[in-house]
């Protein structure tokens, strides 16, 4: 793709935006007149090509953590594939023309950037982004930073090793389809059991679950056998903690809680891409995009209204960003 040199980035740029705190329908809009955000010193300008949307975005829009929010108007999105076009005077490792993707919030819900992804242009710290791996499309790379870092961090949270089994709660989603195949093709799991309504079972067993349990007929924690970790992508904590075994771990990134269960929130890091690259590389490990999508920018607002059906499989993505 054509980069614009450094003299003909613009100084206005599309994105969508919300001014204050409520439903997409209601409060997203997009704007042609955006200031394209400023580059500090550790900081790259991407021209963004591809972005994906995450229910983050749309509990940080309806005001769920307004007290540790950046204030509005806000550009939503953390997820990001595009090109470098400037670089930070302290940037070391990325050049202008890389290919790169991210999530561009370190810390997802403290302080979150206010010119996020969804727009033409997004600042981030170099150490948040990654070289996108080449047979990746930027659509296929944008879907993939926030879950597949949350699906990581979880794991190595429990201490998670090889020949270890694990039961995923909510393995279609965008992180419980990254869960399932780090857990068996990154870390080595004995075991991958993994839950889903009827007509998602095959993917689950297609990105390497051994059980796939249907949760509209059998419930997961009668099951006679006990596992090492209980990952919970869907917030059913209370009955996670009845199907772990007595010195296994419980991990869940949906409150409430239930003891000895424990609660994350993702921190950010390139590092972590640059790990898994190999394994994206190489095809063991693969992005999960919905079928529906992706959806083009205009469509930005009904793609948020799709996700919010929780019907989504894996990732909705946002392209192409013009």
């Amino acid at each position: 793709m054509e980069i614009p040199s450094s003299t003909s980035i613009p100084s206005k740029m599309k994105a969508w935006v919300y001014g204050e705190y409520g439903n997409v329908s209601n409060v997203l809009k997009l704007d042609s007149n955006v200031t394209v955000p400023q580059v500090k010193e550790d900081q790259v300008l991407i021209k963004v090509v591809a972005a994906s949307i995450n229910p983050v975005d749309a509990k940080r829009m309806l005001g769920m953590f307004k007290v540790s929010d950046s204030p509005v108007p806000t550009v939503p999105g953390y997820d990001v594939a595009g090109v470098v076009v400037k670089v930070g005077s302290q940037v070391k490792r990325l050049k202008v023309g890389d290919e790169v993707y991210g999530d561009i919030n370190e810390k997802a819900l403290d302080h979150p950037k206010r010119f996020g992804s969804l727009a033409e242009y997004t600042a981030v710290e170099e150490n948040l982004v990654a070289l996108k791996p080449k047979n990746l499309s930027f659509a296929e790379a944008a879907s993939l930073p926030l879950v597949i870092e949350t699906a990581h961090e979880g794991l190595e949270r429990t201490g998670f090793s090889a020949g270890k089994s694990i039961l995923v709660l909510g393995g279609a989603g965008g992180v419980g389809t990254q869960i399932i195949q780090l857990a068996k093709h990154v870390f080595g799991a004995s075991t991958v059991a993994a839950t889903s309504s009827t007509s998602k079972l095959e993917l689950l067993k297609s990105l390497g679950a051994d059980l796939a349990i249907d949760y509209t007929k059998e419930n997961f924690e009668d099951l006679p056998e006990k596992f090492d970790v209980v990952y919970d992508a869907v917030g059913q904590c209370d009955r996670a903690v009845k199907a772990v075994k007595e010195d296994g771990s419980v991990v869940t990134i949906v409150g409430p809680i239930t003891p000895p269960a424990l609660i994350f929130v993702l921190t950010s890091n390139g590092s972590v891409l640059d790990k898994l690259k190999p394994y994206l590389e190489s095809g063991k490990v693969k992005p999960v995009l919905d079928p529906k999508g992706p959806f083009p920018f205009s469509q930005t607002a009904e793609a948020f209204s799709y996700l919010e059906t929780s019907r989504a499989v894996g990732k909705v993505v946002i392209y192409p960003i013009p």
